[in-house]
């Protein structure tokens, strides 16, 4: 059995009533109304996926994910009532794995929870997929192994840790280059495109990485 969905949100009757609807879905919950105490209870009893409120009293839910995120992977789910896409890119950046917008349906809240879980049961499942050898410096898929330049394996590293998710190009230059150089957007696209022939060649022609218009880039399974 799943441990609970953890939901973090400040008006308790819709808390109450996502609560509810999970119940139904065959689904345990806790609910949270204060942002202080969110740390604390993820770290003791490790929540399924949380569905996570920005504006919160005591701590925000911008702060709670990054603070989470240095910890557990957990699933995250960010509840908004600002729809603007600098909110979404911060998000994304701090590591939410998906966003719902007030006004919602709890019916959609439950179906977007159930996508989420399943899509990390299958990165679970096929994270061996891709080997990476840090020591040595290569990638091997199934047997076959090629080799990587330091630059393009702290690239992959990210992204195959955490499939699906998606990585700004801001995020995988930190990741690359730890004098913090600057570096422009050509760069890190140039070194990509070494990277996905190089995967290429040793899965069939598989296209593993793959852009998201605006915002960077993801690995998919």
């Amino acid at each position: 059995m799943l441990n609970p969905i953890l939901i973090v949100e400040d008006e308790i009757k819709l808390a109450s009533l996502l609560s509810d609807y999970f119940l139904q879905a065959e689904y345990t919950t806790h609910q949270i109304h204060d942002g202080s105490v969110v740390i604390d209870w993820v770290k003791e009893h490790q929540p399924s996926a949380i569905l996570l409120d920005i504006m919160l009293p005591g701590k925000n839910g911008i702060d709670i994910c990054k603070e989470i995120r240095q910890f557990s992977n957990v699933p995250i789910l960010m509840i908004t009532a600002k729809v603007d896409e600098i909110d979404r890119l911060i998000g994304l950046e701090l590591g939410a794995d998906d966003y719902i917008c007030k006004p919602f349906s709890p019916r959609e809240v439950v179906a977007r929870v159930k996508a989420v879980l399943r899509r990390t049961v299958t990165i679970e499942q096929n994270s061996e997929l891709l080997e990476l050898d840090e020591h040595r410096l290569s990638v091997g898929f199934h047997g076959k192994e090629v080799s990587l330049t330091s630059v393009e394996f702290q690239l992959l590293k990210p992204l195959a840790n955490k499939p699906e998710r998606i990585f700004t190009r801001e995020q995988l230059m930190q990741n690359m280059y730890t004098d913090h150089r600057i570096v422009n957007n050509r760069t890190i696209d140039s070194h990509i495109k070494k990277l996905r022939k190089k995967l290429a060649d040793i899965s069939d022609g598989k296209d593993w990485i793959h852009s998201v218009y605006g915002t960077g880039y993801r690995l998919v399974l």
